[in-house]
């Protein structure tokens, strides 16, 4: 077998600057809420954020509370409480965290953030349907619990082309949910508000893409593992000044780490494509398992989910309504595969991992034969981890560890 080394986690120092942007994040959310000004409005991680900060709302992403909870490992025992209100074990372990740990009274945020005792209270929902329709049904539960309006945006799934008659529906969808927010809020949407908006989203939406794609370089200065613990900017900021400072130190420092020929990891050998959800709750264990390994997982679907290049601050509707629908995620398995074909070439990738995430079906693209048609068509060989993204009773480690030295092993085997 592949023998396994001693790993010494690299630190960037820009991730010092990540962390402080993220505790002003929450302690801001904290102070409104027990307050009440400004009005806070939960959104999805994938939503119309643009809107909502352009009317003055705080925006909350309970997305990150439930990556915490994974982080933390604290979703695996939160989420049967849940479950005893029926929802099903196999449904999305995002919201049966989240939903668990409301009910237990507990965060993580309180372990993190000395004086932050929960989450914040939201006076207004909004979800956009481009993930799953399991963030419907979870921001529903807390409409019922804050007694607070729940607004939508519905999305087309298994998308090919992006049509301008899809672009149209969604755009107008957005346009009434603004009407909506006007009445809840007490403010009119200024359109040169959200065109500033837009334009800052935007810039932060091409730093962040400028960030993953320094891993392109050989050896990469950023691994996978890193990226998920820095990306909570281009998720809860984008549309502020303040993510846009962060992401421009963050690729400063790659870029300085790529002039010196510095890598993520020591003695890089194979470059590693992650397909699917990370295993919050193992990421430090998965990162020194493969950097052991000198297998450096550095690319991934996932982080890119936020790279809206379509944003257009000149055409604020139409534009917000072409980033949000041509995600990955809301696409046929026709444009998923030609969009992983593109990555493995522009990473020059020797294996992916396709992570079989059981409570998040919509962020598994290994169930329906891709894995085989994309080795079939690029040579790549690639390796399925069965797993979740928060239950980590659903994991085996040992039969993780396992089959990634198999997998490191034939790789090696290949050259």
């Amino acid at each position: 077998m592949t023998s396994e080394k001693k790993m010494i986690r690299k630190k960037l120092k820009s991730a010092a600057a990540v962390s402080k942007f993220m505790a002003d994040y929450y302690y801001e959310l904290s102070a409104a809420s027990e307050s009440g000004n400004p009005k806070i409005a939960w959104c999805t991680s994938v939503g119309p954020a643009e809107i909502l900060r352009a009317m003055g709302y705080l925006v909350y992403f309970p997305e990150t509370h439930s990556a915490l909870l994974g982080a933390t490992r604290m979703a695996t025992d939160l989420i049967p409480e849940a479950n005893a209100l029926g929802y099903s074990p196999d449904i999305c372990s995002y919201l049966t965290a989240d939903i668990g740990a409301f009910l237990k009274g507990v965060t993580p945020l309180a372990k993190i953030y000395e004086g932050i005792s929960g989450i914040p209270r939201p006076d207004v929902l909004v979800f956009n349907t481009n993930q799953c329709r399991d963030v419907q049904d979870w921001f529903s539960w807390y409409g019922e619990k804050f007694n607070v309006p729940v607004l939508g945006v519905y999305t087309h799934r298994n998308v090919g082309d992006v049509t301008n008659a899809l672009v149209s529906s969604i755009a107008k969808q957005m346009q009434e949910l603004a009407g909506s927010l006007e009445k809840i809020s007490g403010k009119s949407l200024d359109l040169n508000t959200l065109k500033h908006v837009i334009a800052l989203s935007r810039e932060c939406s091409e730093l962040w893409k400028k960030v993953l794609q320094t891993a392109a370089s050989q050896p990469s200065p950023l691994t996978f593992f890193d990226a998920t613990t820095l990306m909570g900017p281009a998720v809860v900021g984008r549309g502020t000044q303040k993510a846009v400072e962060v992401f421009k130190a963050l690729h400063s420092e790659l870029e300085d780490r790529i002039k010196n020929g510095e890598g993520a990891i020591d003695d890089e050998r194979f470059r590693i494509y992650w397909e699917g959800m990370p295993v919050w709750g193992r990421l430090r264990a998965h990162s020194e398992l493969f950097a052991g390994l000198n297998a450096n997982v550095l690319a991934s679907t996932y982080c890119n989910s936020w790279i809206f290049s379509r944003l257009n601050p000149e055409d604020p509707f139409n534009s917000m309504a072409e980033a949000y629908t041509e995600l990955f995620i809301v696409r046929s398995d026709e444009a998923k595969e030609k969009y992983v074909r593109d990555m493995l070439d522009l990473f020059k990738i020797d294996g992916i991992i396709y992570h079989d995430a059981k409570t998040c079906p919509n962020n598994s693209n290994c169930r329906y034969g891709m894995p085989q048609r994309l080795e079939k068509k690029s040579g790549i060989p690639s390796l399925t981890i069965q797993g979740d993204l928060n239950d980590l009773r659903l994991l085996s480690d040992e039969q993780t560890k396992t089959n990634v030295e198999a997998f490191i092993e034939q790789l090696e085997e290949r050259r």
